[in-house]
């Protein structure tokens, strides 16, 4: 397959992960390999243009053996160190440095790593000045040298354009003129010498690379005249990539509007008709927002249309406080029209989750085992099991041998659970659970609530998980540190709840998990796209490196 093909056949795998920078690999492979531009029987052979940077050299040179050449190259070039090609050396850092710093205008330049620009190639100005008695700790460098990271983001390529001193996390690449600097540069950028480095690199916490190690780097050097055929070509393809990635950005700007469309349409108009374009083959709307989309408009009464021959929410409502007045449980204020968040439908009440509920307890925390329970064993639920919108029985603790569990902890079918204690994102996150095995009780960090029949658990829970809840959970968490947040179970009982009629909660619950079903299988369909474009651009990378 010719490159250019390659090129032409972006579309088929645009999607995939990274794909214009994957092009940009490619590019700088093949040019490394000899394969971007043909070889010329005319042009003057490596080998000539060694024999004077023979007489430049301070090192002996040492022809690289065949098993320490990562690939073969072309008859026309040669393998060398690069330590035979350049001068290889550390930067320095005063001590103190801040000692040094100064705004004195005639100060050396201060290169440090921030100086750099994010993908650029060049490093043209610096923030700061060090006084030119530094220079005897550091190590100076002129416009046309080389400067390579040695730690953290070890071994990226940058080009000095200006005079003046490094600290110890560069290093400094001096090249001799035989060889030209865009090539060096892609060289320097290709995905064989990032491999080189990654096996040279050493350090338990912070990878570093040794100036020997990049003295020990083998590289390819084509003739002088095809390494400046191979630098125009490069140009050329990387400007096409660059053209093919605003491109790609317009396009996923265009989808990314048509997708806000669609959202705000269907939001205005939940119609079956309008639903159709949430799924519309032109443009994906990322599942997170689809499914966020659909929850707003469930709380919100827009989901399924009203049905005026419904059991209005202020009779069910009436029944429900009739319970729990015969329970004696405790009464709770009504929501004020100031504090719902948004108007629903006239069928509808605005009411507390403890006013609508007959009990609610938690759980119990001894000191338990680090590892999960075995078989029907007693165990421990940890938050992690009602965090994330499903039940998890396996995320459990076992109890202690000889520790009896307690009954009245154990979770059940039907059961509402909270989180009291977790992250900011995920404190108060509740479950229903469907099926549970037997003998799995709540800590005391889970809340569980007991509702009448006249709810649908469901309803609750989108409720739960809707946006004002997260809001109103997180005005009233306590707890300085967001990794860890409590709401204490007053505060859930005090959340404002839509209640609508309970036919309506049914419809509603019913019609989320029909949409829910459609936005997973758009995110199977959506991974498997990017999956089968990938492997696309896989395979044709392979094809053409290998050929």
């Amino acid at each position: 397959m010719k490159l250019e093909t390659f090129f032409e056949k972006f579309e088929l795998f645009a999607d995939a992960p990274d794909a214009v920078a994957k092009m940009r690999e490619l590019v700088l492979a093949l040019a490394v390999q000899g394969k971007l531009v043909v070889q010329d029987p005319s042009d003057e052979p490596a080998s000539k243009l060694l024999d004077r940077i023979k007489k430049q050299s301070r090192t002996v040179h040492q022809p690289v053996p065949a098993e320490d050449q990562p690939y073969q190259a072309p008859k026309s070039w040669l393998w060398v160190r690069l330590g035979f090609l350049a001068e290889i050396e550390r930067g320095g850092s005063p001590r103190p440095i801040k000692d040094y710093i100064t705004d004195d205008p005639d100060g050396l330049n201060w290169i440090k790593i921030g100086d750099t620009e994010k993908g650029g190639k060049y490093i043209t100005s610096t923030q700061e000045k060090i006084r030119k008695d530094g220079l005897k700790k550091t190590r100076k460098v002129y416009p046309g040298d080389f400067l390579l990271t040695n730690s953290m983001s070890f071994g990226r390529p940058y080009i000095t354009k200006i005079e003046g001193c490094i600290h110890d996390g560069w290093l400094r690449i001096h090249p001799p003129p035989q060889i030209t600097s865009d090539y060096l540069y892609s060289l320097l950028s290709s995905s064989f010498v990032y491999a080189f480095f990654s096996k040279a690199a050493a350090g338990a916490v912070v990878q570093n690379l040794n100036a020997d190690k990049v003295r020990e780097l083998p590289i390819p050097i084509p003739p002088l005249a095809e390494q400046k055929r191979i630098v125009a070509k490069v140009d050329e393809l990387m400007a096409l990539c660059d053209r093919l990635e605003v491109q790609q950005l317009e396009r996923e700007d265009q989808a990314s509007q048509l997708a806000r469309a669609s959202l705000a349409r269907f939001a205005d108009a939940p119609t079956p008709a309008n639903l159709q374009f949430l799924f519309h083959p032109s443009y994906a709307i990322p599942p997170a927002d689809l499914r966020k989309s659909i929850l707003t408009l469930a709380v919100q009464g827009k989901l399924v249309p009203q049905d005026p021959n419904d059991e209005p929410a202020e009779e069910l409502m009436a029944r429900i406080t009739t319970m729990r007045h015969k329970q004696k449980l405790k009464q709770y204020e009504p929501v004020s029209p100031d504090e719902g968040p948004y108007e629903v439908p006239s069928s509808w009440l605005w009411v507390r989750l403890g006013s609508i509920s007959l009990a609610s307890d938690s759980g119990w925390s001894p000191q338990c085992l680090p590892e999960a329970r075995s078989g029907t064993d007693w165990g421990v639920l940890k938050v992690s099991a009602v965090s994330w919108g499903i039940f998890k029985p396996d995320e459990n603790k076992a109890l202690p041998p000889g520790m009896e569990g307690r009954p009245d902890c154990a979770v059940k079918a039907g059961d509402f659970l909270l989180s009291r204690a977790n992250t900011e994102e995920l404190v108060a996150r509740s479950v229903v659970v469907v099926q549970t095995p037997p003998r799995l009780m709540m800590s005391d960090k889970i809340v569980r609530f007991t509702f009448p029949d006249e709810i649908e658990r469901d309803f609750i829970n989108l409720a739960n998980t809707s946006d004002p809840s997260r809001a109103y959970y997180a005005r009233n968490a306590s707890g300085t540190s967001s990794s860890m947040k409590n709401i204490g179970r007053e505060v859930m009982c005090n959340l404002p709840i839509p209640l609508p009629p309970l036919a309506e909660q049914r419809r509603i619950v019913a019609k989320v998990e029909q949409l829910m079903a459609l936005v997973d299988a758009l995110e199977t369909q959506l991974a498997a796209s990017r999956t089968t474009a990938e492997n696309l651009l896989t395979s044709l990378v392979t094809e053409l490196t290998s050929s």
